[in-house]
């Protein structure tokens, strides 16, 4: 089981554990319009996923002035809010497997993500997903992946050494942050980034689905 190996699992949230891929692309593009930048290609979009708002339009739109950035982080975020009335998807399978990994006695489970705490909170309760966890950080409460320090926070909040934790996520900013402090990193490779892409940060396994992650997290 699971708990035989790892006392904590944290998780990405988005593109890990929900499928917004597409929304967060649209969202951003549509957004990078109604502020007059130029238009965003789709795959310059996918790159940023994971990172926190501020750092993802540094990357995106180099050069941006402070005001016009946050006019594009504010357009963003109410794309989003918008069409976050209708709840983004789970991937197949994750229901079931948390509700799994919760019966497990002695094994704790968190969420690490580049969204604000605005935005997770959002989620959490769109979907009723909150309580699935025992601690959550976001970008805007510490710092943006790939640092570590939103892992950090977690493993001293829930008392776990980082070699008794595994960090589940899509892109190399999951793996990098994970990677910086020797703790374990499982790669999922139906998120942004590309499977060759994941590899070079030395994942314990690679998943091709939600399923594939909780089948390995059994073995």
């Amino acid at each position: 089981m699971a708990s035989r190996r790892y006392r904590l699992v944290i998780f990405d949230w988005d593109g890990t554990l929900v499928d917004s891929e597409a929304r967060i692309v649209a969202c951003m593009q549509g957004a990078a319009l109604d502020v007059g930048w130029s238009a965003l290609a789709p795959e310059a979009v996918r790159d940023i996923i994971g990172l926190g708002l501020p750092e993802a339009i540094d990357r995106l739109c180099p050069g941006i002035d402070e005001a016009l950035a946050e006019r594009l982080r504010k357009a963003y975020s109410a794309r989003f809010v918008a069409a976050d009335r209708t709840p983004t998807p789970f991937f197949p399978g994750v229901e079931a497997g948390i509700a799994g990994l919760r019966d497990e006695a002695g094994l704790q489970l968190a969420v690490a993500t580049g969204k604000s705490r605005r935005g997770l909170d959002r989620a959490f309760a769109a979907t009723g997903s909150g309580a699935w966890f025992h601690a959550s950080r976001t970008a805007d409460e510490t710092r943006s992946k790939p640092d570590p320090r939103m892992l950090e926070e977690l493993l001293g909040e829930l008392g776990v050494a980082a070699g008794e934790a595994l960090m589940i996520g899509d892109t190399e900013y999951d793996m990098q942050m994970a990677r910086a402090l020797g703790m374990d990193r499982l790669a999922v490779a139906y998120g942004v980034h590309s499977r060759e892409r994941l590899a070079a940060c030395a994942p314990v396994f690679h998943a091709e689905s939600f399923a594939e992650v909780i089948d390995w997290l059994r073995r």
